[in-house]
């Protein structure tokens, strides 16, 4: 009988003990987070020391985006190449997870950037006057020597009707900088929600109020600067007993950039496979963003309408009218068709779109099947004799473009970008030099040439591959602009480093274009009324929103 009771004791002693250590344990796993697994300090502590976020869950949405979970797919054409190019043959490429306009840039966004323009860069003031009217959408884009087009060139831009129309008239360059822009804004309004800012400071900065702008690169890089150094009276709630706390990268807060999307990515989530996926595989391929291989709707509900906005035959823009009718015969208002897979609308039809991708007739998958771009150039922040990030406080730096039209490369309160040198380039495997936009294709390094020596007369000694005009555009001394047109006749291509892939059919295009693999190219300073464009951003952190449905989790844990 007591060795009985010696046991049950002893049990319960035991489970006793079990479950004291298993809270201690639980409480210990709760706290973990905030204790260094290198040095076992505290983080995060009122102390001191070592500070960051550790309460991270995910990368926000930003304004506008749909999550596209990268993976794995076959890049290249499905129909008969009947133009006779053959330059995008298929290839397994891997994309990583980003972010992508839900539509197209309306005319009312890109309406809020120039407002924002012109508020803050009165072109009133000669010193800014180039700054607005170097964003200005190309209206004249809509004539037509034998066509009667002068509503849309009054109208398209400006009139409400039109407000949800995609933005055309906007080439490669002013593409690239709304996106900048928006960056900083979506920023502005991000520190401002997590009290890093005051919740007027970014109306001050427009109405006046305050000199100077915000800007995402100068805030992480000399966040002092800000707002032409009068962010401390903007600070918000973050700001204690008169000390200044800014927001880093490690705060989690900070945005990464909008930008133009790669043409990998443009065609990934445009074909949008997902939706056609077994398991591992996918069910053949799309010839379309939408499933079948026919334009027309082949449901029950809305039989016989056309999925995309696109040119049908000659002279047939939209269809006969009250039946069959695209509903456009230009662009068309944004969500005007059923989106893809992936909730992208009208990533065929309406207008093409541009890429960030310089254009090259070879993909060269040999060399990159992992996040394919061509078109890096490597910068690096400029360094003042004070060993400060150097912020270009009045000076406004416009590039005159062949055509003529100045745009401000960078504005007052930005910081000043150089090209990496030696110092980032000795050595290095991955990357020698800053601008790789011709690697493996008319560079020095390449084996392709269109002719074996550059001529004498050549500007650029260096052998290359490609042979496109060279005009030149200057201003005398009373700054009227000089152009010179070059009138080779021996001229053998239209490509080099400034022509941009665009993507898409648009209400100008034949169906044949609508498939997502095509690709065409314009040089990047010129506007069509049949090229818009979209945003893009990359996701950083996971691959997936939503966990694995294995249990290779609980696996590692128990291990």
């Amino acid at each position: 009988m007591k060795k009985q009771l010696i046991k049950v004791v002893l049990s319960c002693a035991v489970i006793m003990g079990s479950f004291t250590f298993n809270s201690c344990k639980k409480s210990a796993s709760s706290s973990s987070k905030n204790v260094s697994r290198a040095t076992g300090w505290k983080i995060n502590a009122k102390e001191g020391g070592f500070q960051y976020n550790s309460d991270f869950k995910e990368q926000e949405t930003g304004p506008g985006l749909v999550f596209i979970e990268g993976g794995t797919f076959t890049k290249g054409k499905v129909q008969d190449d009947v133009m006779h190019d053959w330059n995008n043959t298929p290839s397994a490429q891997h994309v990583q997870s980003f972010y992508m306009d839900e539509t197209e840039v309306t005319n009312v966004m890109y309406k809020e950037y120039l407002d924002y323009l012109k508020a803050v860069y009165p072109p009133e003031n000669p010193k800014y006057a180039n700054i607005y009217k170097g964003a200005l959408p190309d209206t004249l884009v809509w004539r037509n020597r034998l066509g009667y087009n002068e509503t849309m060139t009054n109208n398209y831009l400006r009139h409400p009707a039109y407000s949800e129309y995609p933005v055309v008239g906007v080439n490669w360059i002013q593409a690239v900088q709304f996106a900048e822009w928006r960056t900083d804004r979506v920023n502005e309004a991000m520190l401002e929600k997590e009290g890093y800012l005051a919740q007027d400071a970014k109306y001050q900065a427009m109405s006046g109020e305050v000199e100077g702008t915000f800007s995402t690169e100068a805030y992480l890089n000399r966040p002092e600067s800000v707002y032409n150094g009068q962010i401390d009276s903007l600070q918000g709630k973050m700001k204690k007993d008169s000390v200044s706390n800014f927001a880093t990268r490690s705060t989690g807060i900070i945005m990464p950039a909008y930008r133009l999307p790669t043409e990998t990515e443009w065609e990934y989530s445009a074909a949008a496979l997902q939706g056609t996926r077994e398991y591992n595989n996918y069910r053949g391929r799309k010839k379309y963003p939408w499933e079948g291989d026919y334009t027309r709707n082949g449901q029950r509900v809305g039989r016989g309408d056309q999925l995309a906005n696109f040119k049908q035959g000659k002279g047939d823009y939209g269809g006969i009218a009250g039946w069959s009718d695209d509903g456009a015969d230009i662009t068309a208002e944004v969500k005007s068709y059923k989106p893809n897979d992936l909730g992208l609308y009208d990533m065929a039809g309406n207008v093409a779109e541009w890429v960030a991708d310089v254009y090259r007739p070879i993909v060269d998958d040999q060399i990159s099947d992992f996040n394919y771009y061509r078109g890096n150039i490597y910068m690096k922040t400029a360094i003042g004799e004070d060993g400060k990030v150097t912020i270009l406080r009045d000076s406004i730096i416009f590039d005159t473009l062949p055509n003529g039209k100045l745009v401000a490369v960078n504005l007052p309160g930005e910081i000043k970008m150089v090209a990496v040198d030696e110092q980032e380039t000795y050595l290095r495997t991955n990357f020698s030099e800053s601008d790789n936009r011709a690697y493996r294709d008319g560079d020095p390094g390449s084996s392709r040439f269109f002719d074996r020596f550059a001529g004498d007369d050549d500007e650029d000694p260096a052998r290359k591959m490609y042979d496109s005009p060279k005009h030149r555009v200057e201003r005398d001394s009373a700054g009227q602009i000089i152009r010179e047109y070059d009138k080779s006749n021996n001229r053998s291509t239209l490509i080099n480093d400034e022509v941009r892939i665009y993507k898409g059919g648009s209400w100008k295009d034949r169906a044949y274009w609508l498939d997502p693999a095509q690709r065409r190219f314009l040089p990047q300073y010129m506007a069509t009324d049949y090229i818009g464009f979209r945003c893009a951003m990359s996701r950083v952190g996971s691959k997936a929103k939503t966990k694995n449905k294995t249990v290779r989790g609980k696996k590692a844990k128990a291990k």
